[in-house]
């Protein structure tokens, strides 16, 4: 059940950066078309994040500790757009348009996901 809520709330965050930024289309039919991509993928940029990400932390740690953190910025704005081309390679209507979209709908997607997350309970 848990796994499900984390979906749909980064679902949320992904259309709250698609309705603020410009780069960032979702370009499906009805409401509940939308919802559905916006589920899917919800659950790539997860498996993306959960395979990927921890392995670019470890090959690129000097960067990190040279940026101080910020490097993370860039790694979150380049995995965004890793999900967009898996998106688009299975036909879903998402399409980052490039770097700088990217970058600022990963500040948006994290913010977002960590302000709903703030209302779930992490009990078992």
């Amino acid at each position: 059940m848990k796994i499900l809520i984390r979906l749909v709330i980064c679902a949320i965050a992904l259309w709250v950066a698609e309705a603020v930024l410009d780069g960032i289309e979702l370009t499906s039919g009805g409401t509940a078309e939308r919802a559905l991509t916006l589920l899917a993928v919800a659950a790539i940029f997860g498996v993306v994040n959960a395979v990927l990400k921890p392995l670019i932390k470890v090959l690129g740690c000097a960067f990190y500790i040279l940026t101080l953190g910020l490097f993370a910025l860039v790694v979150n704005a380049g995995l965004l757009m890793l999900t967009s081309w898996v998106a688009g390679e299975l036909d879903l209507p998402f399409h980052v348009e490039w770097f700088w979209p990217a970058f600022w709908g990963a500040i948006i997607v994290g913010v977002v996901s960590w302000l709903l997350n703030l209302f779930v309970s992490d009990d078992d």
